[in-house]
């Protein structure tokens, strides 16, 4: 704590207050939205979590499938037969507003097959391969949604954080030093002000009594 450089008046005195008040009630607001954005970010990251491992188990089949047919088939017309895909992808971002966090939201368009070869040269493994990356895509799109979702979140979070510290741990505790500080000097000069007063009225009556002999 650290008492602010402040002079030690009535006027200032008040100002204080109203400012410890206002610090206070604003760390409650940021705490409340800190704890909101805990919540959310912890079920986005389980989301996420499960999401991944989807991703993976098919990844992994596609793939597997696609080594399959690759070994099965001559490199020219592997390469022949995936050279003109007719499927099309669109992608367009939204953003929602979450406490204060912009969270983007992927919408994905899929047009088209991705099979677009004939099927005399080709094995069944690369069609089922192929079948499976078109199915995961969407998995894949989700899974970048989330994890960017999880990353604004995860930005937000930190810097709420340490506002919440700094009113926390420094701002309040230095304005309430202050004003703990100022009511101090304040009833010093009160005490010194009575004991002037009382100092004076004594005198008087003094030179009254000494003037009535």
């Amino acid at each position: 704590m650290a008492k602010l450089d402040v002079k030690p008046t009535r006027m200032e005195l008040l100002n204080l207050k109203k400012r410890v008040k206002s610090a206070k009630r604003g760390h409650k607001l940021l705490k409340d939205k800190q704890d909101g954005l805990m919540k959310t970010f912890m079920e986005i990251i389980r989301e996420a979590k499960s999401t991944r491992r989807e991703v993976e188990e098919k990844l992994s089949g596609a793939f597997k499938n696609f080594m399959q047919a690759s070994s099965m088939m001559l490199p020219e017309m592997l390469e022949t037969a995936l050279l003109y895909p007719s499927a099309k992808v669109e992608l367009a971002v939204k953003t929602k507003n979450v406490m204060s966090v912009h969270i983007p939201y992927f919408d994905l368009k899929q047009e088209g097959d991705i099979l677009n070869y004939g099927y005399l040269q080709t094995s069944g493994e690369l069609d089922i391969a192929l079948g499976a990356f078109q199915e995961v895509f969407p998995l894949l799109i989700k899974l970048a949604e989330i994890e960017k979702q999880a990353e604004r979140l995860a930005a937000e979070l930190e810097t709420t954080r340490r506002r919440v510290n700094a009113l926390e741990h420094r701002l309040i505790p230095d304005l309430v030093e202050t004003v703990k500080f100022i009511s101090m000097k304040l009833a010093e000069a009160e005490r010194s002000t009575i004991v002037s007063v009382m100092r004076i009225k004594a005198m008087i009556e003094a030179q009254e009594e000494l003037a009535n002999v």
